[in-house]
């Protein structure tokens, strides 16, 4: 006879009960996690500086920013730019992912005992960066074209009340074509139209948004680039240079992949005919407000 049963006997004599052995027990289900939560960037605060604190808040004077959406010419129009003697025009920047951080509160409280919240810090960054670039190259204006700086022109216009907009448009459609044609496997047509009209939504919310700004479209540029660098340089204040028709003889080293346009069209050093505009009848939907606000459209 079995201990566990000897065992039962006794207690069932003595008590009523007995014992019996537990039933495996099924693993606990795992317990549902919530999806984590990318934490939201704190706005940067910062304050516009005045006009009498210009000379001490900022080494650039009166820079130059072309607003524009992606595969719009921009490359094109910076490199005739960059061929006239006074303008500077480097490859795309991207300034505005230059951050700053605290290493302490401390440091953090020391900055702002200065007045200098990490927005102000951030600007003085932006600021230094494209002075350096401008006193290497012996120039005396800065041109800067990355496109997204569309995102943050707001940023961009507080940071240099004294700056200058340069607005370049182009056809909607051909611009969604090209930005698909850089990259097909990347993104299909309707992808690139949808994310080049994030860009075109910013450079039209930056034109709103600005005053006294000058807008030129690449369809124009590549129809008669003297007549409109003609215009163009009277808005920035500068006597027209014939040479700015041919950058490529002083300019063929700042093509840089990735940060603009490095294709052999823009290698040539002349501007180059653009392709033909599409029909009213290839406009898609998504982009036919755009075209109408920007007059490529009935």
């Amino acid at each position: 006879m079995s201990l566990m049963r000897n065992l039962n006997r006794a207690l069932t004599a003595t008590t009523g009960l007995q014992v019996r052995k537990a039933a495996p027990v099924a693993p606990a289900a795992p317990k549902a996690t919530a999806p984590k939560q990318t934490a939201k960037k704190p706005t940067a605060v910062y304050r516009c500086p005045a006009p009498e604190d210009l000379a001490t808040d900022r080494l650039l004077r009166r820079p130059v920013f072309i607003m524009s959406p992606v595969r719009s010419g921009s490359t094109l129009l910076r490199m005739l730019l960059n061929a006239h003697p006074r303008l500077h025009s480097p490859h795309e920047l991207h300034i505005r992912r230059l951050e700053v951080g605290y290493g302490s509160k401390l440091s953090q409280r020391a900055m702002s005992a200065l007045d200098l919240e990490r927005g102000d810090l951030e600007h003085l960054l932006w600021d230094r960066v494209m002075h350096r670039e401008l006193v290497k190259s012996g120039k005396d204006f800065i041109v800067e074209k990355t496109p997204s700086n569309a995102f943050v022109y707001e940023r961009i216009r507080d940071c240099w009340p004294d700056a200058r907009f340069v607005f370049l448009l182009r056809h909607p459609v051909s611009i969604a074509q090209s930005w698909h044609e850089g990259d097909p496997d990347k993104r299909t047509y309707d992808e690139a139209a949808a994310d080049a009209l994030r860009y075109m939504k910013a450079v039209e919310k930056a034109r709103k948004g600005t005053t006294g700004g000058h807008t030129v479209r690449y369809e124009d540029i590549t129809a008669d680039a003297e007549k409109e660098l003609r215009g163009l340089c009277s808005y920035l204040d500068i006597d027209f240079e014939p040479t700015m028709l041919d950058y490529g003889k002083k300019d063929d080293a700042q093509v840089v992949k990735g940060l603009g346009d490095w294709r052999d069209k823009i290698r040539t050093g002349q501007v180059q005919a653009g392709r033909a505009l599409p029909a009213e009848d290839d406009i898609p939907d998504p982009l036919r407000p755009m075209c109408e606000a920007w007059g490529y459209s009935k």
